[in-house]
């Protein structure tokens, strides 16, 4: 149940793949809620990162036990450095992205619901039904600018990382990709 250079562990692999899935449409979503001012797609969003954030923790706990799988190739040290550094940031937005609007919402004062199971009390506004007040403005900034940094990071990120698994599997011919599916070595 470890990952080799040949072969990526089938927890790896799932892992991978159903948080993979699940940022891109909390992500998609995400722009979506602000382009459109879609607010009714809040809860949703939020409990999805709640749940997310219980698979990411995990993944991170197996990554640091396990380590970085070994490279299937040789590259260059500028192919190995930027591999590392969108890894690493995807990793971090992992995290980053569900704490961070958990952070906003709870202390934004609306709370934390995960369908519609209440985590943590919105405080409303006695004086404006319908309102909420703010709990702490200063966190509620620091969590929405962790949030719309990564918005603006992630996409990049998750399109570097798409276009190093194509370039490793039609351009470098190795077994990166076949790894990342699960499939076993040619």
């Amino acid at each position: 149940m470890t990952d080799t250079k040949e072969r990526l562990s089938a927890v790896t692999v799932k892992l991978h793949w159903i948080i993979a899935v699940a940022m891109i449409f909390l992500t998609a979503l995400g722009i979506i809620m602000e382009e459109f001012e879609l607010h009714q797609l809040f809860d949703l969003h939020i409990s999805l990162g709640v749940l997310l954030l219980l698979l990411v923790i995990p993944r991170l706990v197996w990554r640091y036990r396990n380590g970085w799988p070994e490279p299937a190739g040789n590259y260059t040290r500028f192919e190995h450095l930027s591999g590392k550094l969108v890894h690493w940031l995807l990793l971090l937005a992992t995290l980053l992205m569900p704490l961070s609007g958990i952070l906003m919402a709870i202390a934004g004062g609306h709370g934390l619901h995960v369908f519609g199971l209440t985590l943590f009390p919105e405080s409303p506004d006695p004086a404006n039904p319908g309102e909420v007040i703010m709990l702490s403005a200063p966190l509620q900034q620091l969590g929405e600018g962790i949030h719309e940094l990564g918005a603006d990071v992630l996409p990049l990120a998750i399109g570097l990382h798409i276009v190093g698994a194509l370039k490793h599997h039609f351009v470098d011919r190795d077994e990166t990709l076949r790894r990342m599916l699960g499939l076993a070595p040619r």
